[in-house]
């Protein structure tokens, strides 16, 4: 027998309802709030980035080469030089984000992005390799070989991490990618020293740069992104559940093992690519998924777009302070980041309690 609530009881159990459709939208407020934040100061830093450089040039100058270009030489460095250096920034600094964000997803791991996790260093190794072995001095030919290194680094991390009784942990993880990072640079240094030629066309790579990358490296590299992306997108409500514990996420019906490899496969496109394109830039994944959980929660349908445009805000923001506080020279993008975020991880190792994700 159901009796049926009428009176006082139910008009007390409408303000709850009501309650929670409020806090629910207040908070998809916040987030898409903070989303329209992340979307102004990357049109801020654009402009910067497009407008400050080695060159000084007046505002107007900018201005008119952007809209009416009539090919001097303000127009020249402008549209062939800073605005795909800017462009590439934007889509390395995407693909670092939304990688950091999986990675601390699926690893459960606080302290996981592509260059603390070794994925960046292994990508790298590959590329040396490519380099010394096979003379491949292509965008195209970087970008397979860094694939194959960052999905190969990525297991290699993993397995480290997962052994003993205990599995894998945020302390076992970051302890083998940090091994695994100092072995493949080792290794890296090794071969690159003992050719020249080799050396000469990694150097310019290694240390994580914007700069004097071929113009059409933005377009190149657009295909492998979006790919990344929309794995990355596909991957969001899977880790979600994840989130649960897997005996949960299993009962709920979901594939535990796709959702893995699908994280998988777009970890391995967006840190792969954003190598290839720039060289191997630590730190830029940690800081923004950590920045990004703060605003949006765990779900990851909001923190994926979000860590992503921060991503592009941190990167691009953190090469127009390279060109400007050793000015008229250049201090490389990679450099002014591991300023920014070596701090920031010991902040996070430094924690009595090492939050598990």
């Amino acid at each position: 027998m159901t009796t049926a609530i009428t009176g006082p009881d139910k008009e007390a159990r409408r303000p709850g309802r009501a309650g929670t459709r409020i806090g629910i939208s207040a908070q998809r407020g916040r987030r898409i709030g903070f989303l329209v934040v992340l979307l102004v100061l990357l049109v801020l830093v654009g402009a910067a980035s497009i407008a400050v450089g080695a060159k000084s040039m007046p505002l107007d100058a900018v201005w008119h080469a952007l809209w009416s270009p009539t090919g001097v030489e303000n127009d020249v460095v402008v549209r062939s030089l800073r605005l795909p250096r800017t462009v590439l920034g934007i889509e390395v600094g995407i693909a670092l984000g939304v990688a950091g964000a999986l990675m601390q997803g699926h690893t459960r791991n606080p302290l996981a992005e592509p260059g603390v996790l070794g994925v960046s260093a292994g990508a790298g190794f590959f590329v040396v390799v490519g380099i010394f072995a096979f003379g491949i001095t292509s965008l195209y030919g970087y970008v397979w070989f860094a694939f194959a290194g960052a999905l190969v680094a990525n297991v290699v991390v993993f397995l480290l991490g997962s052994l003993g009784r205990g599995g894998p942990t945020p302390v076992t993880l970051a302890l083998a990618g940090v091994a695994l990072t100092y072995l493949l640079h080792a290794l890296s240094s090794a071969i690159v020293l003992s050719d020249t030629e080799t050396l000469d066309a990694y150097r310019f790579w290694d240390v994580g740069s914007l700069v004097g990358r071929d113009t059409g490296i933005t377009t190149q590299i657009s295909p492998f992104l979006l790919a990344g992306l929309g794995l990355a997108v596909a991957n969001a409500p899977g880790l979600n559940l994840l989130a649960l514990g897997e005996d949960i996420s299993r009962g709920l019906g979901q594939n535990i093992l796709l959702t893995r490899l699908t994280g998988l496969a777009a970890v391995t496109l967006l840190a792969g690519v954003a190598v290839a394109a720039a060289g191997p830039i630590a730190f830029v994944g940690l800081v923004v998924a950590h920045l990004a959980r703060l605003h949006t929660g765990p779900d990851y349908r909001w923190l994926l777009p979000t860590a992503g445009l921060a991503g592009a805000v941190l990167l691009l923001a953190a090469d127009v302070l390279g060109r400007v506080v050793v000015r008229p020279g250049e201090l490389q993008v990679g450099i002014v980041l591991a300023f920014v975020g070596a701090p920031f991880f010991v902040v996070l190792v430094r924690r009595r309690r090492l939050v598990r994700l």
